[in-house]
């Protein structure tokens, strides 16, 4: 994260928290910032991470979309639509950390790690993004994806464009794996589609042979990072699927052959005109099978 746009950041959820908090709410945590600015140490920093949500509250944002587009402006990925007041608190309050010292403002952040509570994880995980130094935390955010707390793991997972950003081939292929076995929307993990490679597409098809063989289905997302690795075997799976009574396992079908110019995945695509159709005219995406997967 540029240490520049740490001002634009900061005012942009200190503007957003004024919306939700009560001015005393607000009084406090300026008092806690101004403290957290002048530390030398960074110890000024725990007591207010902590003591955030009985000052701010735990308020839901539901930020509107110029908000959430102003965000995405700052920060290209941040996305803090399922955000509450409490988390922007303590973003603010890990943002005003002096981080000149990589070293030493990492390991005051990696202390609260630590010692965190679920929502204190939240809040560190979902800010990552942000904060300066991002390398410095790469072993932590890889370590988090293990974590059996659902709110964390999607904290880290969700909406959060650290991931795509820092983490090696094989992290990643494991953070989506477990989206895949968690019942996760794979359309809410950016970089998805720019962080697909050939070895996830290996492992997503093996975990798909293993569901059918025991007579379970898999998500449709399940072959958007297959999509532009079909290969012989792969196509097999794709072939499969458009023989399926089930619609949109069709429509996941089509999509994952017009990811790739394969010519067999090419061919079987033009076997189905009304869905090659669709994607042409940009009826038919991803995201359409993604909030169909909700839905469902």
């Amino acid at each position: 994260m540029d240490s520049k746009l740490l001002p634009n950041l900061i005012a942009f959820l200190e503007k957003s928290l004024a919306t939700h908090a009560k001015p005393e709410a607000l009084n406090w945590l300026q008092e806690k910032k101004q403290l957290v600015q002048a530390s030398e140490t960074g110890k000024e920093l725990y007591v207010p991470f902590s003591a955030a949500p009985r000052y701010v509250g735990k308020v839901p944002l539901n930020l509107t979309s110029e908000e959430l587009e102003e965000a995405t402006q700052l920060r290209k990925g941040f996305n803090p639509g399922n955000w509450t007041t409490d988390q922007l608190a303590r973003t603010i309050l890990l943002l005003s950390l002096p981080s000149e010292e990589a070293d030493t403002y990492s390991k005051t952040i990696l202390k609260l790690f630590g010692t965190a509570d679920m929502g204190e994880l939240v809040a560190l995980y979902a800010a990552l993004a942000l904060l300066p130094h991002p390398e410095k935390f790469v072993h932590q955010a890889t370590e988090g994806i293990r974590t059996n707390m659902g709110n964390v793991y999607e904290a880290i997972a969700l909406h959060n464009p650290y991931p795509a950003e820092n983490f090696t081939e094989a992290a990643w292929n494991q953070m989506v794996l477990k989206a895949i076995f968690t019942g996760k929307s794979l359309h809410k993990i950016f970089g998805l589609d720019e962080r697909s490679n050939p070895e996830l597409a290996r492992m997503l098809s093996d975990y798909a042979h293993e569901r059918w063989a025991a007579g379970r289905t898999v998500t449709p997302e399940l072959w958007r990072p297959v999509g532009p690795h079909i290969n012989e075997t792969i196509v097999l799976d794709i072939n499969k699927l458009f023989s399926s009574e089930n619609e949109t396992e069709q429509e996941a079908a089509a999509l994952a052959c017009a990811q790739n110019n394969y010519p067999e995945a090419q061919a079987l695509l033009d076997q189905h005109p009304l869905l090659k159709h669709k994607i042409q005219e940009g009826q038919l995406t991803w995201n359409h099978i993604g909030r169909k997967a909700i839905v469902a």
